[in-house]
């Protein structure tokens, strides 16, 4: 009886662990995956998964040390964080700073490595918005007070994201930030105008620009032009074909030798992991891990002790179960392709650092609710 009152309060063990499988499974697939175009960049085949190795080693502390701070104290810092991360976004637009890839302005250069300033602006808006709604829960239905501000907020951070240009992120953010909106307690009303206004935006978006549109035309007709903007949609669908249902075998994907994929060890790994493990190993791992995770992720919501850790957790685990599920969805043509990292396993420190660090969050929420 006296043990049991006393006892130290755990973390959600199942999430731990899914993540923890997530993060090893990636590295595993990393060695694979990014030999080829590594030995070709750097004279050796492991430059990509020693770089992706020190970024899951800093990822790793940041997860235990957000596991351990209380989660109410990100509320102090979510507007200090959010105005941060908006400077630090708006320096990928100032020469000598940034650095462009593909003739997208996204990164920082460090020197010694490049930032992603988008990718903490996601954990910055997780930590503004269930601050924000939560002090606003009486007035959340105000169209004034909130749905006016939401939407400049959300159309301020969205003309960054397509400065750079970053469709894919805004699309994350964007779902983030309605979710979070959401399950806040708002009428239908107001989340119908948001979805009616994206769509509008997301149209007018891929009109103007020609290479979106052009994106958008192969995907209702990817054989239209195979060896022009469908090149990389059919490589890839090549890749994930030509694994069937048990893969060719791990390191003996066909497509990372012709170096046909664009972003192989990026946006577009989940291709040559589907090539080497097939359909059946893939719907295991990793797919059923993100499928546990959002199980996890928003049973941790759904039991959170306040209304403040409920929004953060809906926050993070929307934000990490919409940005695998676009990844994927985009490697086998269910939407139109547009770049996003698959969480824990494509190549970028930035962005494996900052989901490690949310679910660190996402576990100390579950943790309070365990006291």
């Amino acid at each position: 009886m006296i043990r049991g009152r006393f006892r130290k309060p755990q973390s959600d063990f199942i999430l731990a662990i899914t993540t923890f499988v997530l993060l090893a499974f990636g590295i595993i697939m990393m060695s694979s995956i990014s030999s080829v175009i590594s030995f070709e960049n750097f004279g050796y085949t492991n430059f990509y998964l020693y770089r992706q190795l020190v970024w899951a080693v800093i990822g790793i502390v940041t997860f235990f040390v957000a596991q351990a701070i209380d989660y109410h104290f990100y509320k102090k810092l979510a507007l200090p964080f959010l105005i941060f991360s908006v400077v630090l976004t708006l320096l990928v637009f100032i020469p000598g700073l940034k650095f462009e890839y593909n003739g997208a302005a996204r990164w920082i250069n460090l020197g010694f490595t490049q930032l992603q300033p988008s990718e903490i602006l996601k954990l910055a808006l997780v930590f503004f918005w269930a601050s924000w709604f939560d002090d606003n829960r009486r007035n959340i239905n105000s169209w004034k007070k909130v749905f006016l501000p939401f939407l400049g907020i959300v159309g301020f951070i969205g003309a960054m994201m397509i400065k750079q240009p970053d469709l894919g992120t805004f699309l994350v953010i964007s779902v983030l930030s309605i979710v979070t909106y959401f399950v806040s307690g708002v009428r239908p009303l107001p989340i119908l105008a948001i979805f009616s206004t994206a769509i509008v935006a997301i149209g007018g978006l891929i009109k103007i620009e020609p290479y979106r549109m052009e994106r958008f035309l192969v995907f209702l007709n990817p054989e239209k032009d195979s060896l022009g903007a469908g090149f990389h949609i059919n490589q890839a669908l090549i890749a994930v074909g030509s694994g069937g249902w048990w893969g060719r075998g791990f390191g003996k994907s066909g497509q990372k030798y012709t170096g046909y994929i664009p972003e192989s060890v990026g946006d577009s790994a989940f291709a040559i992991i589907a090539e080497e493990l097939g359909f059946i190993k893939v719907l295991i791992l990793p797919i059923s891990l993100f499928a546990i995770y959002a199980w996890r992720g928003f049973t941790i919501a759904k039991n959170a002790t306040d209304n403040f850790g409920r929004l953060m957790a809906t926050a993070i685990t929307s934000w990490i179960i919409f940005q695998a599920i676009l990844n994927i969805s985009t490697m086998v043509s269910i939407v139109p392709l547009t770049g996003v990292p698959l969480p824990f396993i494509s190549y970028g420190g930035t962005s494996l650092v900052m989901v490690l660090t949310a679910t660190g969050i996402l576990l100390n929420i579950s943790k309070q609710q365990n006291k």
